[in-house]
């Protein structure tokens, strides 16, 4: 639900800067490279520090390029299968470097191997999460399932809380505690959105097989 209505207005306000990069000549996988890179900077040289306020900044800024070159291919009508294949590509390797910031913070300065290990299980979760609706999709499944927690929700509830976070710097007394709360409530939640679509493949999967033998005994009887 998040993904899809903030998707929505985010792309009519970035519709003037897309067309703008169009005019000046720059491609929307240049935008796709470019954003990612970013957010990779905004984690992994920020949060590992516990910067998570100009972290969150960096990576915020970066983020929308997941928008804009959509956008932009669509203005050109340029979209392809290599521009969807690269772009959801990078949005897993964005994914991947801003939980392993977290990580590598929670492994070092912060000290504390439970949280560090959560925001492990938040890294690969995710990645489950989006290969499980790929491959039902691979297979000819429908996967009509979105689940509890999708990549917008993750991020939004990770870097909010980051951010937040990070006002710990600036004197906010106790305001740290929300990071650890957000990475539980995205662990959960991946793991309760995992559950959700194996169970709808799974369903998928053994009405698609009934079918399939149904239709088969129904030729054999016809011949």
């Amino acid at each position: 639900m998040l993904n899809k209505y903030a998707r929505a207005f985010f792309t009519r306000v970035l519709t003037p800067f897309a067309s703008f990069l169009l005019r000046i000549g720059v491609s929307p996988d240049a935008v796709t490279l470019i954003g990612t890179a970013g957010v990779m900077a905004g984690a992994l040289v920020f949060f590992p520090r516990g910067d998570f306020f100009w972290g969150t900044i960096v990576i915020t800024v970066f983020v929308f390029s997941d928008l804009v070159d959509g956008n932009m291919a669509r203005q050109a009508g340029i979209s392809s299968r290599w521009g969807a294949f690269l772009d959801s590509t990078l949005d897993r390797v964005a994914d991947g470097a801003i939980f392993s910031g977290f990580a590598l913070w929670y492994a070092g300065t912060g000290d504390n191997n439970l949280m560090c290990a959560v925001a492990l299980f938040c890294l690969a979760s995710g990645q489950v999460v989006s290969y499980t609706k790929a491959r039902g999709e691979s297979i000819g499944l429908p996967v009509a399932v979105n689940g509890l927690i999708e990549r917008a929700e993750r991020l939004v509830i990770s870097l909010v809380a980051a951010g937040l976070a990070g006002l710990h710097t600036f004197g906010v007394p106790g305001i740290q505690i929300l990071l650890p709360i957000a990475l539980w409530i995205v662990a959960v939640g991946s793991l309760i959105t995992l559950v959700q679509r194996v169970v709808t493949v799974r369903r998928e999967s053994a009405e698609a097989d009934a079918a399939a033998a149904g239709a088969s005994a129904h030729g054999g009887e016809a011949v």
